[in-house]
């Protein structure tokens, strides 16, 4: 069952052309990497999905209800890119900014609870930073930073987990134990996820599948069928083909 569903999708700004024609469609569960050169659409592709940009043709089903109509937006759990505060001054706790992300839960007039305080708790956990709940955010790591956003981005649940950029301030080895804690929740519990990394040569470890954007679908299947690709191999050479898909 497609838990979205994207056709035709074109989006100008500024009179220019960012994405064009791009259809495809994601299969609960499945994990996505996103890949494409500076300027290809990719952030564009995921303020659309998310409503956040205006569309100029083309259709966006989200659990099967298009984007118009659809509004269980907690069952979408988003972290944008640059979430490191640069504010080391900033005065909210981990647990506090964790606990936002429930807000989109709760109905008028919202008001956190000792429930809600278990369900972050149980999320820093999850994501191993539990002892970090009365931190400063302000004054953390970038690699714990990340942590702390993702786990604002999955406290309420999510099914969909949409990540831009996530890796692109960290070192090599929180970059890597952070892809691992991603492909575990796609595992473990099922998230769907759709990652966008300029990281094309270690995505392919990880995701199930690979979108390659510049400003329209260049490919979009799993890394076994990119790598066998002879179409592929004319687009971008054989090095940076295999480079990509990972399998050689």
């Amino acid at each position: 069952m497609s838990i979205i569903t994207v056709e035709n999708l074109s989006v100008k700004m500024h009179n220019s052309t960012v994405l064009s024609d791009v259809s495809f469609e994601v299969a609960a569960g499945e994990y996505i990497g996103i890949v494409g050169p500076n300027g290809s659409g990719k952030s564009t592709l995921i303020r659309s999905l998310l409503g956040l940009n205006d569309i100029d043709r083309g259709r966006i089903e989200i659990m099967g209800k298009s984007l118009a109509h659809f509004s269980d937006w907690a069952k979408i759990g988003y972290l944008p890119q640059a979430t490191v505060v640069a504010n080391k001054s900033f005065p909210a706790s981990v647990g506090e900014v964790v606990a936002t992300g429930l807000l989109g839960c709760k109905s008028f007039p919202r008001r956190f609870n000792a429930s809600d305080r278990e369900t972050v708790l149980q999320t820093l956990e999850t994501l191993g930073i539990e002892h970090l709940y009365q931190e400063q955010v302000g004054k953390l790591s970038g690699g714990q930073s990340q942590r702390v956003f993702l786990a604002r981005a999955m406290v309420s649940n999510p099914d969909i987990l949409i990540l831009d950029e996530p890796t692109a301030a960290l070192d090599p080895v929180t970059r890597d134990h952070f892809y691992q804690t991603i492909a575990s929740l796609n595992k473990d519990q099922k998230k769907t996820v759709l990652l966008i990394t300029h990281d094309s040569a270690t995505i392919g470890r990880y995701a199930g599948k690979l979108l390659y954007l510049d400003r329209k679908v260049v490919f979009f299947g799993d890394f076994k069928e990119f790598c066998l690709s002879g179409d592929m191999s004319h687009y971008f050479g054989d090095f940076a083909q295999h480079l990509i898909c990972h399998q050689h």
